[in-house]
């Protein structure tokens, strides 16, 4: 099957349903000079047996991109977008670019809609944004090879990592540009304190001594709700989960580690800063996690957590 075109399909832009191709901001608009936008990513999953689309927690994506816009003060987003009014325009996005038989992913984004405003953010119009696009991969699902970025992570009192701020994922760029011109696949940041944060565009775990680990939501991290999934589950299946600060070297003695996001999903880390991880394969805990969170994805789970999908 060919993957579903986006650049063909229909975006929701400026309060209406446009082609993807119109759906387009000026040179001197606030997000393009100052990254004044918040987004988030969430997928949209087929179930094969029932010919249906599931949202992956849909309200929670809609909390966290409330959450993002209070921080940055886009104050008129949480009266104008109830949880309703977003559901209902999400599944018209769905069904407008008539989404069967695949994974998506939806992007939906505020930004400031204002031009040459300089640095201003309060009072200014902003607006709703969204658009559909195939999942793919973004980085090699049996594995990948990490290494601890020189570049530190910005701090929450710096750029909120608590909230998807646009202009913040220049930090991610750099270390990812860096990594890959290393011979890495990602990398892995580090706080203004050394404890480790998260990797690029995806929340660490690493696995000691049977329990699962994963930097606290005070490390300056994202508070990743895949993250967020996998303890959950970890909870469900009887594995003993800690959130605490994690030292660099506790990346290279772990038993086991693994990336989680929306886009990356679970990917075991095969080795960091040249030191392999486990043997270098993924370790039984992370293909465990990794498949329980497959199922409750796709509606494969029993049941044990439909509260997680909405129906598009």
């Amino acid at each position: 099957m060919t993957p579903f075109d986006y650049t063909r399909g229909t975006a929701f832009f400026r309060e209406s349903f446009v082609p993807f191709g119109e759906a387009n901001v000026s040179i001197a608009s606030s997000p393009v000079l100052y990254g004044l936008s918040v987004y988030t990513v969430f997928s949209v999953n087929w179930n094969e047996t029932d010919k249906k689309m599931y949202a992956f927690r849909l309200k929670e994506h809609y909390e966290r991109l409330v959450n993002s816009a209070k921080i940055m003060d886009f104050h008129g987003f949480a009266p104008a977008w109830p949880y309703e009014r977003f559901e209902a325009t999400i599944k018209d996005l769905v069904e407008k670019n008539g989404i069967q038989g695949e994974d998506v992913l939806v992007r939906a984004t505020i930004f400031v809609d204002a031009l040459i405003a300089g640095t201003k953010i309060h009072g200014l119009p902003h607006v709703f944004a969204a658009y559909v696009y195939p999942i793919g991969s973004i980085l090699p699902g049996v594995g990948i090879n990490m290494c601890v970025s020189s570049w530190i992570r910005n701090a929450d009192n710096a750029i909120p990592s608590r909230a998807k701020v646009n202009g913040g994922y220049v930090n991610a760029c750099l270390m990812k540009n860096e990594a890959i011109l290393d011979g890495y696949d990602d990398a892995i940041a580090l706080d203004e304190h050394g404890h480790v944060t998260e990797a690029t565009v995806a929340n660490v775990f690493i696995v000691r001594n049977g329990a699962l680990i994963t930097p606290s939501a005070n490390n300056d991290l994202l508070e990743g709700i895949t993250r967020r999934s996998v303890m959950e589950i970890a909870k469900k299946l009887g594995v003993p989960t800690e959130e605490r600060a994690v030292d660099r070297t506790e990346l290279y003695i772990a038993d086991e580690a693994f990336i989680s996001g929306t886009s990356a999903r679970l990917i075991p880390i095969l080795s960091v800063d040249k030191r392999p991880i486990g043997g270098g394969v993924a370790g039984p805990i992370t293909q465990q996690l990794s498949a329980e969170y497959g199922k409750a994805q796709h509606g494969t789970d029993g049941g044990a957590y439909a509260a997680w999908r909405t129906e598009i």
